[in-house]
């Protein structure tokens, strides 16, 4: 499919596939057809979308980029995959824990707020 197509495919701008590519976050050059056009196909786009995953849960590009030329290097380097993984999990969860603190503070206020509105309305 076309760079258009794959960019719908996976809900990113062509401009982002193209970066991706340039920055060496896929696993392959993408193939080009006679006339030069990119041309994606599913395993491209299941590894964008894992890209994609990793991005917006907030791993550097450095470490995606290291990701991917682990896996572009074939078997043998599984430990230092899981590791990347793993480390990047942890600070995952740790972000999480951060919002989920900072959620539960919004909503003590919005809890403070509903209530002091409520005894307005039945003193009024």
């Amino acid at each position: 499919m076309s760079i258009a197509e794959a960019a719908d495919h996976v809900g990113l701008s062509t401009d982002t596939l193209r970066y991706y590519e340039k920055d060496g976050l896929l696993l392959r050059p993408v193939p080009r057809d006679l006339g030069g056009r990119r041309q994606y196909d599913e395993p491209d786009l299941r590894w964008i979308r894992l890209v994609t995953c990793l991005r917006a849960t907030g791993m550097p590009i450095r470490d995606v980029r290291r990701y991917a030329d682990l896996v572009r290097a074939g078997d043998g380097n599984e430990e230092e995959r899981l590791a990347l993984l793993h480390a990047h999990r942890e600070e995952v969860l740790r972000r999480l824990a951060e919002v989920t603190a900072h959620l539960g503070a919004i909503d003590h206020k919005i809890g403070i707020y509903e209530h002091r509105l409520e005894e307005l309305d039945r003193s009024a």
